[in-house]
């Protein structure tokens, strides 16, 4: 049996996109937090909180490619290469040459990088700053989603598992060795790996599970992943620290994929639902059709609050990391917004800024 064609399927898109933009932004936030320190005791419960904020918001860039794959894989999806593309130009491309110059010019003024043509080449072929890496993600899945397309509008769900299974394994049999102090060859399995996300978006909005089942395993997930690092700082170390905390360890797996099923229960807003909750679904609204922005914005608000920019300072050196790291990822949210939504009620800026 194939995935269904011809029928659109309904996404909460807004919920998905606010719960993933604020993932990401603590994830960031925790950046300045102190490391692990097993001599001071009080230092290993902030190092525990930091781990656990770590291990929740990891989950945001999955939740974005998983949703990227549910809207743009859709078997009721055709369209010309041209208007395919003509669309994701529009989307990231003006974006991304528009906020790529403002981190040129905040690499040069705010961290005093030499800019030279040098670093200019090296900057637009790897990225003007180290958030940009999602963008050039998401361009190599543009790329093969015409392809996919067609792979999905075809596949049968049987074949459908059997590549779910080795994308998922994959890397787990790539990674153990080298917790055991061997080494692997990487050219056994050559997965993009984030295909297997992308693809995932459209296999899991046929599937059914009860919240509180997804809901428990999320926990479960979340639980493994943070007690795993621990355990892996505590006595290996090094490099493996943060096993756990890559995007395609089978705890992180199993946390992004049932919270992209668990939000998945939840209806795309209607107009009845906003009636309702006019405030909370209006903010909602904004912070969903902003994620693009609010991500390529909020890694120079962070910085400029850690580093006491707008008068007041918001960091690990003023404030515990337990507080500070929520603490400045809200500040941050609405100082994105706050610069953003303006801007965008500008006829010329609405386009390159996202």
């Amino acid at each position: 049996m194939k995935l269904s064609q011809g029928r659109k399927l309904s996404v909460p898109v807004n919920l998905i996109r606010t719960v993933a933009i604020i993932a990401v932004i603590v994830l960031h936030a925790t950046r300045d937090a102190t490391s692990f320190q097993p001599a001071a005791p009080f230092e290993i419960w902030r190092w525990w909180f930091v781990d656990i904020y770590q291990s929740l918001s990891r989950v945001g860039v999955p939740l974005f490619v998983m949703l990227s794959g549910a809207l743009l894989l859709q078997p009721s999806k055709t369209e010309p290469l041209r208007v395919f593309f003509s669309k994701r130009w529009t989307r990231i491309g003006l974006p991304f040459l528009f906020w790529g110059g403002a981190y040129f010019a905040w690499d040069f003024f705010a961290n005093q990088e030499p800019f030279t043509s040098r670093s200019l080449v090296q900057g637009l072929l790897s990225g003007p700053y180290f958030h940009f890496w999602y963008l050039y993600m998401l361009i190599g899945l543009y790329l093969l989603t015409p392809v996919l397309r067609v792979l999905v509008a075809h596949i049968d769900r049987k074949t459908f598992k059997y590549f779910i299974g080795v994308w998922v394994l994959s890397p787990l049999i790539m990674s153990l060795p080298g917790l055991l102090g061997y080494n692997f060859d990487s050219n056994l399995l050559m997965i993009p790996w984030w295909v297997g996300y992308y693809m995932l978006g459209i296999y899991l909005l046929n599937m059914r599970v009860r919240r509180s089942i997804l809901l428990g395993l999320f926990l479960i997930g979340i639980a493994l992943t943070a007690v795993g690092t621990y355990l892996i700082a505590a006595t290996v170390g090094g490099t493996l620290t943060y096993f756990f905390h890559e995007y395609f360890s089978p705890t992180m797996i199993l946390a992004s994929v049932t919270l992209f099923m668990l939000l998945n229960t939840f209806q795309a807003s209607s107009n009845q639902t906003e009636n309702r909750h006019p405030k909370s679904s209006w903010l909602l609204r904004q912070i969903s059709e902003n994620t693009l922005p609010i991500y390529l914005l909020h890694v120079m608000v962070l910085e400029s609050l850690q580093r006491g920019y707008f008068g007041f300072t918001i960091s690990s050196n003023t404030l515990n990391s337990i507080v500070e790291v929520p603490l400045i990822s809200v500040v941050t949210l609405f100082i994105c917004l706050g610069v953003i939504i303006p801007l965008k009620k500008i006829p010329s800026l609405k386009k390159i800024i996202g």
